[in-house]
């Protein structure tokens, strides 16, 4: 029993030394919701007893969001010395407020703010034997990107026309605000807005409803907007289209008609003129050959010379090579000297033998070997 007692006042004695020793006297916000790309103030003032006789030690720190992970140190303070790029992600982004923080100001500034930053930031103030610590949360919001904005469906009157209007970045909730900048400034009485969807709704749309619009996105940090503007047109003629469309389909038809007709007649053309010089007309004489040319010209020649002729040598011309024959298309191409000479001993007919066989005399030019006339 006096061994528990003893115990029990020695621990209380070590833990008043405690309390009256190092503290943390910030007392502001434990929650800090910033915007990305500004700036932040990590709060972490703190106070020093007698009895704290160590070395100052400042340790930042990312808590972990699962209890399987480490904690991730940011910025650390440590034998009066700064190691401001101890983290990675946040080099050249993360300070000590104060040159020196012994001086009892641990806060940090950290600068660019990203989405990523956001997380419970814990800062522990240690210098034996006393050890202090706070913990904050910050929340990097990103604020509402530039919205679109657009009509969805015809814009017609009579018809529900459907104005659309969409962030694509920004931290939620968002929440979309329509006005009319023009005119009256007054939304169409039968309009209906949902501020979620950021769309408006005009039912039974009119002329009136024509116009410029501002559709504005706003969520804790920030807001953008966007401009539509709305042009309202009456109802198409369809009448009209109607014809206009009955009208080109007969156009076009008669186009085809009109390219089958003159196919039709060419292809009749092309085929009466072939017949036509397909007929034998018996009234046209044939065409003379070369053959009863070259014949006429023999038979011309020898009545020509007939004048010329006498009994007597007729003899000598029974003797002389015959000229009344066509020679063939071989003989014709053979040169002179090849001509074929008549076999010596052929038959001589006598002048008044022919005469009786009713043979009529030709004068027949002489002739050399080697073809030529004498």
């Amino acid at each position: 029993m006096q061994f528990e007692l003893k115990f029990t006042h020695i621990f209380n004695t070590f833990y008043v030394r405690l309390a009256s020793g190092l503290e943390i006297t910030t007392t502001g916000p434990s929650s800090i919701e910033k915007a990305s790309g500004q700036s932040v103030k990590l709060e972490c003032q703190f106070t020093l007893a007698s009895e704290d006789t160590g070395p100052l030690d400042i340790e930042w720190s990312l808590m972990a969001s699962d209890n399987q992970q480490e904690d991730k140190v940011v910025i650390l303070y440590s034998g009066d010395r700064a190691y401001e790029d101890y983290y990675e992600p946040m080099r050249g982004r993360v300070h000590f407020n104060s040159a020196d923080p012994k001086n009892g100001d641990a806060s940090i500034n950290l600068t660019g703010l990203k989405s990523s930053d956001s997380g419970t930031y814990q800062c522990k103030v240690k210098k034996a034997p006393g050890i202090r610590s706070r913990k904050m949360l910050l929340i990097v919001m990103v604020k509402p990107s530039k919205p679109r904005c657009h009509a969805d469906g015809p814009t017609e009157e009579g018809k529900d026309v459907v104005l659309k209007c969409m962030s694509s970045d920004g931290t939620q909730p968002l929440k979309y605000t329509w006005e009319k900048t023009s005119d009256n400034k007054l939304l169409p009485a039968s309009a209906v807005m949902d501020p979620v969807s950021g769309t408006i709704n005009v039912k039974n749309a009119s002329a009136s409803a024509s116009g410029t619009y501002v559709c504005t996105a706003t969520n804790r940090v920030g807001s953008d907007q966007c401009i539509l503007h709305l042009k309202v047109t009456p109802p198409p003629n369809n009448g009209g289209v109607i014809a206009a469309a009955v009208i080109s389909v007969l156009l076009i038809l008669i186009i085809i008609a009109v390219i089958l007709f003159c196919c039709y007649r060419s292809r009749n053309r092309k085929k009466y003129e072939k017949e036509i010089c397909n007929e034998i007309r018996e009234d046209v004489p044939p065409p003379k050959s070369r053959v009863s040319t070259a014949h006429s010209f023999t038979m011309g020649s020898q009545r020509s010379s007939l004048g010329s002729m006498s009994p007597s040598n007729l003899h000598e011309y029974a003797l002389k090579p015959q000229y009344n024959k066509i020679p063939s298309s071989e003989e014709y191409e053979k040169p002179p000297s090849h001509v074929p000479l008549p076999p010596p001993n052929s038959t001589k007919m006598a002048g008044p033998n022919l005469s009786r066989m009713g043979a009529v005399p030709v004068m027949i030019p002489a002739q050399n070997r080697d073809g030529s006339i004498v």
